[in-house]
């Protein structure tokens, strides 16, 4: 039996206040997060619901950079923005904050102070890439080079954005800096960490046997953690964009965003709750539950906890029903490419139809695997479901409640076996949103929500009312009756997913807001009750709204190809020397196959004409059936320095010409030459 608790705290994550929220952030987190929260309310149970913005890290700094402004002027934009987007958006915040707010910064320096107090960190010095001309330390990402695995000479210190490999910075080949494009330097520096290793016994019992109730995907990343061992992590960095570091020999060094960003929801409650904080953070009758995506797990269900486990006061996460990516007509979201439908633009171009959005987000909500939004599902959702199954129906029973009784709730008079049956099903709906809801089940809640409008409209169908109003008025006022409190029970039923309509719904029939624990009930309009006035709830969306849609997301691509076609600008002269270093060479390949467990990297086998030589390539996306290589002809650089990848010797790399589209294509003779050709 499940732990009771006496109210709930909902924390949802800190969108970076470096671009505006997309679809993608409203249906992994959002969305799901204030379906739970605006449930937990209408049930009468002490509730907060915690959000803000997360104003601190690289990307801040280097879209500031970028824009040749200050990183304040970033966030305060971006922030703003978010904020505004959320709030016509009906995202129900108790609060909406943000982590450059003092309160947040004196919350955050106490709980690193309370740690570091505690003996909870251990301070290390490391070598570290220094950019001498800009005098400072490079974050991973302002350190640029060559990706080892693929050749992508455009490679971040923390990751190749072209072949998906995690790096470290000293990962690359010829690193320089972004910041003066020289070529840094390896300096000691002193960073302090929090030593997640000695955390991995209390964890793995916690989450592993504690928590397996927890989705699958949440609780299966957590084990892969945990099964790998954890290592200590940084808890600073060398920056002038953070919170500083509240030690004295601790100069030019601030908090590691990924610590300072969810302490944004203890001092977020702080700032709404100056005087009652502690009771919804430190008190074991509450429980917490974290709504993220599945890129924050790792940091909501072992960082974050061990956090807090080390300061030694705070309550810890009960669930974190984290969900996965929502693609965008079958392609990933990139706000880089921006390829995404921007919440933002979605309000200024579909008025007054958050609910239609919310709906549709929902119903494809990526819960246990990645999903697809496409426009045409949008429209199908809207013109199928919300107009042609709950908006006809409501519209049905209301304007027949106009015509034949005057706006006003008839009288019910003796039921029939089949009213019955419809009553009964009709109250089976109570139960199974509740399961789903209460188990983050959100998709499958608001189908059952919807059955409750389907019922009602087979129940008109079957009954006829406007045939029956010929013959047997008494007949006509009990289905009347039954259909309105079907609709008011939509009402109550539909309110965590469409706020928007519901109140409309309201509206029609004139009555203020039920309780959750109505729900079910077939008395909650009284005979002779005044209706108000009946209008549609939906409408149909046209194929020349969605055509014109689904034509923006062509000119986007359409733009991007064209910018990827433009050819790199042409790299720093070299002299004659330099190039006869480069012993390119032709071989014959005897094997290619995918490497285990390395989705981006080929194992090819080539003839080089002195021999056989083993050489990676990250190019497996591009060439899914490895085997039909074997026989060609290939170009590679023969003399680069050996290098050890995923326990295989790689004796050079194999030449690849990069197409406007991102994708890879080997570099090949054009007829066929004896193996160990040289090019030149």
């Amino acid at each position: 039996m499940s732990k009771q608790f006496k109210r709930t705290l909902i924390t949802s994550a800190l969108p970076y206040a470096n671009g505006p929220v997309h679809i993608g952030h409203l249906a992994g987190v959002y969305v799901p997060a204030d379906i739970y929260a605006r449930y937990l309310r209408l049930k009468g149970e002490e509730t907060l619901f915690v959000g803000g913005s997360d104003e601190h890290g690289i990307p801040i700094t280097i879209r500031a950079r970028k824009e040749g402004v200050t990183p304040q002027n970033i966030v305060d934009r971006y922030h703003e923005l978010i904020k505004k987007s959320f709030e016509e958006f009906g995202i129900s915040f108790d609060i909406y904050s943000r982590t450059t707010s003092d309160i947040h910064k004196e919350m955050a320096s106490e709980i690193f102070l309370k740690i570091y107090e505690n003996n909870g960190f251990q301070e290390i010095e490391s070598e570290q890439y220094y950019d001498e001309e800009a005098r400072q330390f490079l974050a991973d990402r302002y350190i640029t080079g060559t990706c080892p695995h693929c050749g992508n000479e455009r490679a971040y210190g923390d990751q190749c954005e072209q072949c998906g490999t995690s790096l470290s910075p000293t990962d690359l080949i010829n690193p320089k800096s972004a910041l003066s494009g020289s070529v840094p330097v390896m300096r000691k520096t002193k960073h302090w960490y929090l030593p997640l290793n000695e955390h991995e016994s209390w964890l793995r019992q916690w989450i592993l046997e504690g928590h397996k109730e927890w989705k699958s995907n949440v609780y299966g990343q957590c084990k892969s953690w945990l099964d790998l061992g954890l290592q200590p992590r940084a808890v600073s960095r060398d920056l002038d964009w953070g919170i500083p570091v509240p030690l004295q020999d601790a100069e030019g060094k601030v908090l590691y965003v990924w610590f300072d960003a969810p302490i944004g929801y203890i001092s977020n409650t702080k700032e709404l709750l100056p005087n009652d904080w502690e009771k919804w953070w430190k008190d074991k009758e509450t429980k917490l539950v974290h709504f993220i995506g599945k890129d924050n797990i790792v940091f909501h269900c072992i960082v974050f906890p061990a956090m807090l486990k080390a300061e030694g006061s705070y309550i810890l996460p009960e669930n974190v029903p984290a969900n996965e990516f929502l693609n965008l007509e079958n392609d990933k979201i990139s706000t880089s490419r921006n390829w995404a439908v921007w919440l933002h633009e979605y309000l200024k171009e579909f008025p007054g139809k958050q609910d239609v959005l919310r709906y549709a987000l929902t119903a494809n909500a990526p819960e246990t695997k990645d999903n697809d939004f496409t426009w045409r599902d949008f429209q199908a959702r809207n013109n199928n479901e919300l107009v042609a199954v709950l908006g006809n129906f409501i519209n049905r029973a209301l304007v027949l409640t106009q015509k034949y009784f005057d706006n006003y709730v008839p009288p019910i008079g003796e039921l029939t076996d089949y009213d019955r049956e419809t009553i009964a099903e009709a109250q089976k709906v109570k139960q199974a949103v509740e399961q789903n809801l209460e188990t983050y089940h959100f998709r499958e809640a608001q189908k059952e929500a919807m059955n409750l409008a389907r019922i009602g409209n087979k129940y008109l169908a079957d009954t006829e009312p406007w045939k029956t109003a010929k013959t047997d008025m008494s007949r006509t006022a009990t289905i009347l009756n039954i259909a309105l409190q079907v609709t008011a029970n939509l009402a109550i039923v539909l309110e965590p997913f469409l706020p928007f309509s519901t109140q409309k719904i309201y509206t029609f029939l004139n009555t203020g807001k039920f309780d959750w624990e109505k729900l079910g009930s077939f008395d909650l309009l009284p005979e002779g009750h005044e209706l108000g006035k009946a209008e549609l709830l939906f409408e149909k969306i046209e194929d020349e709204t969605i055509d014109k849609q689904v034509q923006k997301l062509l000119d986007t691509k359409k733009q991007n190809e064209a910018d990827e076609y433009k050819a790199k600008p042409v790299k720093e002269n070299i002299v004659f020397d330099d190039f006869t270093k480069l012993d390119i060479r032709v071989g014959t390949v005897l094997e290619c196959e995918k490497v285990p467990k390395a989705d981006k990297l080929l194992r090819f086998l080539l003839d080089d004409g002195l021999g056989k030589r083993t050489i990676l390539s990250g190019i497996a996306a591009f060439y899914p059936n490895p085997e039909e290589l074997v026989g060609k002809q290939v170009c590679f650089i023969a003399n680069l320095e050996p290098r050890k990848l995923r326990g295989i010797m790689s004796e050079g790399m194999i030449l690849s010409a990069e197409n406007a589209d991102g994708s890879l294509s080997l570099v090949e003779p054009t007829k066929e030459v004896k193996p160990g050709s040289q090019v030149g």
